[in-house]
C-alpha cells in the first residue's frame, strides 16, 4: 500500500486568514429607534431626555455601531449626539450595523500588515470563518496582497478559486 501525502501541508501555498487578524472586543449595537415616538417620531426634548437617563457606561471598552432599525426619517444630529455621550467609554462608534462596524475595524487594521512576507509567493485568502469577517474585508486584503503575490486564490487550498496570477517577470 502506497503512503498518503498530504500535497496541501508540503506547498509553499501561503494562507492568508482573515480570522486571524479579527480584532477582539465586545460589539454592540445601539438602536436609536428605542428612543423615539412609537419608533418613528422624533421629539428633541424626549430624545435628549432619554439620552440623559440612558446608562453609557454599559458601553465601557466596546465597539458600537449606532443605527436606526425602522424607516424613520432621523436628523443627522440625533446620531451624532449619541456618538457624543459615547464617547467618554466605547473604544470605537461608528453609523451603521455591526458588519459596517467590523469593516470598518478591517479598514483600520490591514493598511498596517507588513505584506511583503508574501512577496513573490502563491497566497489563498482563507474563505470559511466562525467569525463575522465582512466581504469587504476580504476585498481589501486582496487589494494589499496583490502587489506582493504571485498568485491569489480564495477559499480553502483543496477547492480554491483562482483570483490572480502575477505577469511574468522577463
Amino acid at each position: 500500500m502506497e503512503e498518503i501525502i498530504n500535497k496541501v501541508a508540503n506547498s509553499v501555498l501561503e494562507v492568508f486568514d482573515l480570522e486571524d487578524y479579527y480584532p477582539k472586543g465586545i460589539r454592540t449595537q445601539i438602536d436609536i429607534s428605542k428612543w423615539l415616538l412609537e419608533g418613528f417620531l422624533l421629539k428633541e426634548k424626549d430624545f435628549r431626555e432619554e439620552l440623559k437617563n440612558h446608562d453609557w457606561s454599559q458601553y465601557q471598552d466596546q465597539f458600537v455601531a449606532i443605527h436606526c432599525s425602522t424607516d424613520a426619517i432621523v436628523p443627522a444630529w440625533a446620531s451624532i449626539l449619541v456618538a457624543i455621550q459615547l464617547a467618554p467609554f466605547a473604544k470605537k462608534i461608528i453609523n451603521g450595523t455591526l458588519e459596517d462596524l467590523d469593516a470598518s475595524l478591517y479598514e483600520e487594521l490591514l493598511p498596517k500588515i507588513d505584506y511583503s512576507v508574501y512577496k513573490d509567493k502563491p497566497i489563498i485568502i482563507k474563505g470559511c470563518s466562525r467569525k463575522p469577517v465582512p466581504m469587504r474585508a476580504y476585498v481589501l486584503a486582496a487589494h494589499y496582497l496583490q502587489p506582493f503575490a504571485r498568485s491569489i486564490m480564495y477559499g480553502e487550498a483543496c477547492s480554491a478559486v483562482p483570483l490572480y496570477k502575477a505577469p511574468k517577470k522577463g
